[in-house]
């Protein structure tokens, strides 16, 4: 968890945990055991994959829903796992904070949320009127909101209508560093709605679209694992929870990754969030991007 100084530690609580599950009697590399001592803590967590699938399975998703505070369950599906199953990486991440200023809950009130599609739906949009981190650019605005200890902010970046297509094209790394090196501090009335979500995605074929096919398949080099060359990744699943509301963010994600043998006084602006944007949680000690996504239908 991160450090606050004292008296900012309440109403902020972020968890960062990984942990690795093997095979109990599969041969890996004492110089591998040894490494995940050190970065790991406690080392490898012995399963059987092969008599007790089942509750192998379900000892890695318990360690996944105690670490984000019950946020993300069965992160594995019944069926991933099987005989074949030698390694399992799983991460966690639990965020909940509240907003260094909380948005008033009088002044919320229903608005209309636009969609890319051309329809519209009613829902509850907070309202706050206050200085913030603000720019504007070619098709778009971005506000930065702060949490309670001033290190995590909330970056909302709003697409121009029409154009959250052609934004979220652009937004690389270099963008999005140039448009976040753009905040200056501005009076701003913003206006958005509250917003909670689950996704479960596999992030098998978008990993492989990435550029790294080969450790899906029998070219897999994990020989610093095993010294052979047998372990190749079988599958990758992500899932995530995100809730924003007056008094703050809560936010939860998991990642596992399983191996298989074979063979990251001045003018006032208006925003109004009232059409799909794109958000981030941020680590402004070591611009570490925590959690970042898309808000398309903030309906319930």
């Amino acid at each position: 968890p991160i450090e606050l100084p004292d008296g900012e530690q309440e109403g902020f609580q972020l968890n960062i945990a990984n942990s690795i599950w093997g095979q109990v009697d599969y041969a890996f590399l004492d110089e591998f055991l040894d490494l995940l001592a050190l970065n790991y803590g406690a080392g490898m967590r012995i399963v059987d994959f092969i008599q007790q699938t089942e509750q192998a399975r379900q000892q890695i998703n318990a360690w996944v829903s105690d670490e984000t505070e019950g946020r993300i369950e069965d992160l594995i599906p019944e069926g991933v796992l099987d005989a074949a199953t030698t390694l399992v990486l799983a991460n966690a991440i639990y965020f909940n904070a509240a907003w260094m200023e909380p948005f008033d809950e009088a002044a919320t009130m229903d608005g209309i949320f636009h969609l890319l599609d051309g329809g519209q739906v009613t829902v509850p949009m907070m309202n706050q009127s206050e200085r913030m981190r603000y720019a504007e650019g070619d098709g778009y605005q971005v506000v930065e909101r702060a949490y309670v200890g001033g290190q995590m902010v909330m970056d909302i970046i709003l697409p121009d209508a029409g154009e959250f297509a052609a934004i979220e094209a652009a937004m690389d790394a270099a963008w999005l560093e140039g448009v976040l090196a753009s905040l200056e501090g501005q009076q701003v009335t913003l206006s958005m709605p509250r917003f909670e979500f689950e996704s479960e995605v596999g992030l098998t074929e978008v990993l492989q679209a990435m550029g790294m096919p080969t450790a899906f398949g029998g070219g897999a080099d994990f020989s610093g694992m095993d010294g052979t060359r047998n372990l190749f990744i079988g599958e990758v699943l992500h899932k995530a929870f995100v809730s924003v509301d007056e008094a703050g963010t809560e936010a939860a994600a998991a990642t596992a990754v399983i191996m298989e043998r074979g063979m990251a006084p001045q003018s006032t602006v208006e925003m109004a969030v009232d059409r799909p944007f794109i958000f981030l949680l941020r680590d402004l000690q070591t611009g570490a991007v925590l959690f970042i996504g898309r808000v398309m239908n903030p309906a319930p």
